[in-house]
């Protein structure tokens, strides 16, 4: 009979010290302790698999012959791609054809971080609420830009949902569709969603795609002759058609705290965005909403808040350092949102339109909101 195959399959590693003999045993008389005769030639199975091997587990055949679930996890465990692919250090490798290449710098390597963070998985539906009673705090401008950069870093299963308690203005910053039905729309028609009945093709009668932002918007009211305000019940009863169809919703809310809509919409949430200008006056009364919350019986969510200081085109005359401070000791994380004329206009907002700088920024905030999820 030829002698057992002493080759090693690929990725094995001999342990440091190991006897020149392949296959030798390390440890003589390890077998005979546990009463089995030892072999002259094979793997011990008394030793451990070498120490930082990616592939130290894997099944193998008697006969060193890889099986399919070495073959899968092989793949698993390939490393990720760590050459640089922005910036000087991209462009030095595209310029030499490859030869020379550098490992990503400090500025890429953040970006890929907040881009996993934004991918990973949340587990279920999460919902997202932006909030500040002040008017022109900048809240539908944060749920459109957060829902577009989710929206493409992830890819679709995206709303972006005006909770106005009247007139809103969601639907007028997001691009237009082939209809212009809002949430009261939806709620006349929520027996067409009844049990098991409604598809993601009917529902389309009702949100707004955004195209290229890879989201959804659910406009509110565009009326300021609109009926009567939402309740908590219509809230809910939308909440849970749209759930069946969405795993992020970005929920845009009015300027008072006291109406049932906003009060159903913190109930629901699970992960609370304050927004606001780089101003005393807008600050303030975040700061003020945030005592009413804590109040309420909701200081964790106050505690885990993530705050969005979007700042002016010029810095003269605002109090930074004393807004960072004070948000800083009340919420999880303070960032701020670059001046972009884009945003300022009050036109639609295209993703492909915003400056670098406004994506990026974005994407970071976009990260600390999924940290949060």
């Amino acid at each position: 009979m030829p002698p057992a195959s002493t080759e090693r399959p690929p990725g094995f590693t001999e342990k440091p010290g190991t006897p020149e003999k392949p296959g030798a045993l390390e440890k003589p008389g390890a077998l005979e302790k546990h009463g089995v005769p030892a072999m002259p030639d094979g793997p011990n199975p008394f030793d451990e698999p070498p120490a930082g091997n990616p592939f130290q587990e894997l099944a193998w055949l008697a006969d060193g012959t890889p099986t399919a679930e070495e073959f899968a996890r092989r793949r698993m465990a390939r490393p990720p791609q760590q050459d640089a692919t922005m910036g000087p250090r991209a462009l030095l490798r595209k310029s030499t054809l490859g030869l020379v290449k550098m490992a990503p710098g400090r500025r890429e390597r953040e970006f890929r971080q907040d881009v996993e963070m934004v991918r990973r998985n949340f587990g279920g539906l999460r919902q997202v609420t932006v909030v500040n009673p002040k008017g022109g705090a900048g809240k539908t401008v944060a749920v459109v830009l957060l829902a577009m950069t989710f929206g493409q870093k992830r890819g679709g299963y995206v709303l972006a949902w005006d909770n106005n308690e009247t007139q809103g203005t969601l639907g007028m910053r997001a691009q237009q569709d082939f209809h212009a039905r809002t949430v009261r729309d939806m709620l006349r028609d929520l027996h067409l969603f009844q049990g098991s009945q409604g598809r993601v093709g009917d529902l389309s009668q009702y949100v707004r795609a955004q195209g290229e932002g890879m989201f959804d918007v659910l406009a509110s009211d565009e009326s300021a002759t609109a009926g009567e305000m939402l309740t908590a019940g219509a809230f809910a009863e939308i909440r849970d058609v749209v759930s069946r169809f969405y795993k992020l919703i970005f929920v845009d809310t009015g300027n008072n705290v006291r109406a049932e809509n906003w009060q159903a919409a913190m109930d629901a949430t699970d992960q609370l965005v304050i927004t606001m200008s780089a101003r005393n006056d807008s600050a303030e009364t975040a700061a003020r909403m945030l005592d009413h919350l804590e109040q309420s019986g909701r200081r964790r969510l106050v505690r885990q808040a993530v705050t969005v200081v979007t700042m002016p085109p010029t810095r003269k005359d605002i109090d930074l350092p004393a807004i960072e401070k004070h948000f800083a000791a009340r919420t999880r994380a303070v960032l701020l949102a670059p001046y972009e004329k884009l945003v300022d206009s009050g036109e639609p907002i295209r993703y492909g339109e915003l400056s670098a700088d406004t994506r990026d920024a974005w994407l970071k905030i976009a990260a600390a909101v999924a940290e949060g999820l």
